[in-house]
């Protein structure tokens, strides 16, 4: 299980630096052109893999028969624990998807009241539908969370 960790770290790492190295030197870019779209799309096909394994083989942790008093005395599990990370992963997907929701249409409805004030309470609710996908997200954790325990 270490080296799906070790994978997804690499991938992480990689993406970071190469998002890093694109802007610091956006002229950069237009020289690597050829290449560096595949390599940040098998990071990322590499990180989504990995992040699957995880899945999988952390539910067998995370399902496996109660701990004894030999391994509560330790602490937590390292299936508790992947299965308290993948607890989290709906909040933070939902959360950026809210996100990305949200700028554009605070963008537009900025551009709309300034433009009729009248239209405010409209705009508002739209913003509001586009916000409710991070509550969705944090909702499922919950009942998620519910089911751990």
């Amino acid at each position: 299980m270490y080296w799906l960790v070790a994978l997804m770290s690499m991938a992480i790492f990689g993406l970071i630096l190469s998002g890093i190295a694109l802007e610091l030197r956006p002229r950069l870019a237009t020289r690597l052109r050829p290449w560096y779209k595949p390599a940040l799309g098998t990071q990322l096909v590499l990180f989504v893999g990995a992040q699957m394994g995880l899945l999988f083989l952390g539910v067998s942790d995370a399902l496996a028969e109660p701990e004894t008093t030999a391994a509560s005395a330790t602490g937590m599990s390292t299936g508790m624990g992947l299965a308290i990370l993948g607890v989290g992963i709906p909040t933070g997907l939902s959360t950026i998807g809210a996100g990305i929701a949200v700028g554009p249409i605070g963008a537009a409805s900025l551009a709309a009241v300034m433009e009729r004030p009248e239209a405010l309470g409209r705009t508002l609710i739209f913003l509001g539908l586009a916000e409710g996908i991070a509550i969705y997200g944090l909702v499922m954790s919950i009942l998620l969370l519910n089911r751990l325990g």
